[in-house]
């Protein structure tokens, strides 16, 4: 017969073990309750409770004490100040400050609450019944009454003016938080649409810092230019070349397919952007016998050899091309800035 079919009055009453006989509790399952309290050191000692409330003050004031920091980085610190810290490496001061005494008044308050709560406040475990939180139907009844009652009495569906005013004020109020998205930075208005380059500026080698003549631009290579009088410690040098990098390449006069970019090239040299027009990514990649440059990125790939027109990848138009001469000195030169904004496509385009 299985032990299933036996009645709980046959279940023996003690468990023999290596150590003896131990009696078996009549209710397996029953509530074993709270385990007895034992009191903290911070309970029996008011000199380790004074020493915990110190420390926990302290916490707080160090809290305080970075808020300041905070607050004082705006002032102290410019917007365009590179600083290197090891091991981030070259970082944005301000940035860098503001995220360090931010995280560090996060941090001591969430410490010394932490700490207030293990050692100085009442740590007695309390067990109460449950109750049913949903309210009776007598209690329902009565709320939908007074609600349906105050309703009645505010007049809010009869009088059309308050209640019109009060939903104008609830959509126009959140519209104090759209006015601070204005902090978030300057607006770009046409800075996109214009680069450096000017009718008559000199095309710098990236590489060897000085200006190019045609003879130094060879048949198949790929050679990068930035606009003249712009230096690599010019405090606004990141910006500008996101704009005005420049990518140029010779290919032979009869090779070159697009009337336009034949006519703004000089003896098969072409100048193009060096942006790709899909996020933005320096390209780089040139392949010498198709004419085509291939963003590292994403894959976009353009034609060099007909307009830097895309033949391949999520880029939505052709790189655009910089017109481009010789001056009486024999230097290469632009003619004018580009006629198109450089890099992705923007709000502003069109």
């Amino acid at each position: 017969m299985s032990t299933q079919e036996n009645p709980e009055e046959n279940l023996p009453t003690e468990q023999a073990t290596a150590h003896g006989a131990v009696k078996v509790a009549d209710d397996p399952f029953a509530d074993p309750g709270l385990p007895p309290h034992k009191p903290r050191i911070q309970d029996i000692d008011e000199r380790a409770a004074k020493r915990s409330e110190r420390a926990i003050a302290f916490m707080f004031t160090l809290s305080m004490l970075a808020t300041i920091g905070f607050i004082a980085s705006y002032v102290i610190f410019p917007v365009d100040q590179i600083v290197y810290i090891w091991p981030f490496g070259r970082v944005s001061a301000l940035n860098f400050a503001l995220g360090l005494t931010l995280g560090a008044a996060l941090f001591f308050i969430g410490a010394g609450a932490v700490h207030w709560a293990r050692t100085l406040m009442s740590d007695v475990e309390v067990a109460d019944d449950r109750h049913p939180i949903e309210a009776t139907p007598e209690v329902k009844a009565k709320v939908m009454a007074d609600f349906a009652a105050g309703a009645a009495e505010s007049g809010f569906g009869r009088r059309k003016l308050i209640r019109n005013t009060l939903f104008g004020a609830l959509a126009l109020v959140p519209l104090s938080g759209v006015v601070l998205l204005r902090d978030m930075g300057p607006l770009p208005e046409k800075k996109l649409r214009s680069t450096l380059w000017t009718k008559g500026k000199l095309l710098i080698n990236m590489n060897t810092n000085e200006p190019l003549r045609p003879e130094d631009v060879a048949v198949g290579s790929l050679t990068f230019a930035k606009p003249e009088g712009l230096e690599e410690h010019d405090h606004d040098f990141q910006t500008e070349i996101a704009k005005a990098a420049l990518m140029i390449v010779r290919i032979q006069p009869e090779d070159i397919k697009d009337k336009r970019e034949l006519e703004w090239s000089h003896d098969g040299i072409v100048a193009f952007s060096k942006i790709c027009t899909h996020v933005g990514c320096p390209i780089s990649l040139y392949e010498q016998q198709t004419h085509h440059v291939l963003c590292p990125c994403h894959q976009s790939t353009f034609d060099l050899s007909d307009g830097a027109r895309v033949i391949f990848g999520p880029a939505g138009h052709a790189l655009p091309q910089l017109r481009i001469g010789v001056n009486d000195k024999g230097f290469l030169e632009a003619h004018s800035d580009f006629e198109e904004p450089v890099g992705p496509a923007f709000w502003e385009r069109g």
